[in-house]
């Protein structure tokens, strides 16, 4: 197996959003980085893992995989009062 990624033409069904989408989507549509589930949706395309710890540094792997994630409604939560602080200024 290779440790390049797809070109951008080819697609996998997103179980978070429930569509096709290219890797490039995947690889940063957490603010800039990795979707925390990424390795699990592309590990049988390519090698995913390798590749990821060598584009991403030490602090930005931690970030994606090693923290606990917020409960939803925690982070719906947090996107409103963003928009919300956002919106007064």
């Amino acid at each position: 197996m290779k440790s390049t990624p797809p070109v951008d033409q080819y697609t996998i069904h997103c179980p978070r959003l429930g569509h096709q989408i290219p890797f490039s989507y995947c690889r940063s549509e957490n603010q800039g980085l990795p979707c925390f589930k990424i390795i699990d949706c592309w590990y049988d395309h390519f090698l995913i893992e390798e590749f990821l710890r060598e584009e991403l540094a030490g602090k930005d792997w931690d970030e994606v995989f090693k923290h606990p994630l917020k409960p939803k409604l925690a982070l719906l939560a947090e996107l409103i009062d963003k928009a919300r602080k956002h919106q007064d200024t």
